[in-house]
């Protein structure tokens, strides 16, 4: 249970995630117990100085939710969308957060609030989230994928976050699964697994599947019906639970996709852990059973055995939990080294 009123030496932090919808944020404790959590919309389309002050908002709104004041709060950690520069502390280019170019988030967060501020990618905190308090909580290695609109990922190995040289460890949406042509990836290449393996993704691959299926489909009365505007990846899974064999294969497609990334992260990084989180984990353990069979049928046969695949366990407050979590990381760093 949280307790607001506890010593004043006790460690707590912010994490922050911010999202292109909106912004989520809660003190959290070195024992990664949460105070309730509060959610401002971003409303990126103000701009970038607009954003940073609606970060600044969201914190002062999640330290208030605790009850408490910020000369109580060891440190602030921040994660967020799109292309940067970790080390820098800088968003370059977000895509979800347009028109947002180049903005200084970790040094305007610090300089606010005059406290040690980590910043990172919101899949590598939420990563870090899930190896800090979630499910890979007894892992010394994991990966996650995040399955969404796109696919984002995470790589811990040893309580480090796997950020690469140039801030694009674990982008693990972007690897390649086809070689030689392929889907149209958002990113503008082809043949990387989020053209595939993604909610839109699967949605779209449904489509195209229905237009050529002769076969009777439930997935052709709803794409026709009024409610196809609202056909969604849910809708398919749904319709694969229900028997429908085009919807299954479909599932199975997507499975077989995820295990091919499994497996390539298996061979590479060769993890304790593999998690899937995102929306599309509702489609609930058969789904994770079918990338499992695939693992087995394509991986080598050791890391295929010894890597445990499973979901991860913090929903949508992954973010902001593996945001705290960083900013734990870099006190509990400092304080090591100063000994």
């Amino acid at each position: 249970m949280w307790e607001a009123d506890a010593m004043s030496t006790a460690l707590r932090y912010v994490g922050l995630d911010v999202g292109g919808t909106t912004m989520k944020a809660a003190v959290i404790d070195d024992e990664g117990i949460a105070a309730p959590a509060v959610s401002l919309p971003t409303e990126a389309h103000r701009g970038q100085e607009a954003g940073l002050e609606r970060m600044c908002e969201t914190i002062r709104a999640a330290v208030s939710a605790a009850g408490m004041t910020m000369d109580q709060i060891t440190a602030i950690g921040v994660a967020t969308p799109g292309i940067m520069d970790i080390a820098a502390g800088l968003i370059v280019d977000p895509p979800n957060l347009k028109p947002w170019k180049n903005v200084q988030v970790r040094g305007h967060i610090a300089e606010v609030f005059q406290k040690p501020t980590a910043f990172q990618n919101d899949a590598n905190a939420a990563a870090f989230g899930e190896y800090w308090i979630g499910t890979g909580r007894d892992a010394h290695s994991m990966v996650l994928f995040t399955l969404g609109t796109g696919v984002g990922g995470g790589i811990i190995i040893g309580d480090q976050v796997i950020e690469g040289r140039h801030s694009h460890g674990g982008e693990l949406g972007h690897m390649r699964i086809q070689l030689r042509g392929g889907r149209l990836c958002g990113c503008g290449r082809l043949g990387c697994l989020e053209a595939y393996a993604s909610a839109t993704a699967v949605v779209a691959r449904a489509r195209e599947e229905v237009a050529t299926y002769t076969g009777s489909t439930k997935l052709k009365e709803l794409l026709q019906s009024a409610s196809g505007e609202e056909f969604s990846s849910r809708t398919i899974f749904d319709a694969a639970a229900h028997g429908d064999e085009l919807a299954e294969k479909i599932v199975d497609d997507t499975a077989f996709y995820l295990a091919v990334g499994a497996t390539n992260m298996m061979h590479s990084v060769d993890p304790d852990l593999i998690l899937f989180g995102g929306g599309m984990i509702a489609a609930g353990e058969s789904f994770l059973n079918r990338i499992r069979k695939h693992v087995h049928e394509i991986a080598l046969p050791i890391p295929a055995e010894r890597c445990e695949i499973r979901y991860a366990s913090l929903g949508s407050d992954a973010g902001f939990i593996g945001a705290a979590a960083c900013a734990r990381q870099l006190i509990h760093r400092q304080r090591a080294s100063s000994k």
